[in-house]
């Protein structure tokens, strides 16, 4: 009996998971608009902002995850980077996950 009670609760965590992570994942198209703005300094080769002086990182092909990830800790000012932190306030998670799919798939 305990290992049927364990199969389920295991079955549905699984079933919870997987939901969750499919209404999680972003879509790339609506993504490649939305990331237009990350581009103008994220899609310039070897790019070093001015100030503060920063070596500005190529986003193309990061995992999704990290992307969201960076975009959330800048929304709550857990990284530091003004710019960023401007970029990111206005951000739904949805318009993140937009982003992080494109950035991902991106070259």
């Amino acid at each position: 009996m305990k290992i049927l009670k364990a199969l389920a609760l295991t079955s549905a965590i699984s079933s919870a998971l997987l939901v969750a992570s499919s209404a999680t994942a972003g879509d790339p198209e609506a993504g490649k608009q939305k990331a237009e703005t990350c581009l103008g300094c994220h899609g310039i080769p070897n790019y070093v902002n001015t100030y503060p002086t920063y070596h500005v990182p190529k986003l193309g092909g990061q995992h999704a995850e990290y992307i969201a990830a960076a975009l959330k800790a800048y929304q709550q000012k857990e990284r530091s980077h003004g710019t960023m932190h401007a970029n990111a306030a206005s951000l739904t998670d949805e318009d993140i996950a937009d982003i992080a799919a494109y950035l991902s798939s991106a070259k």
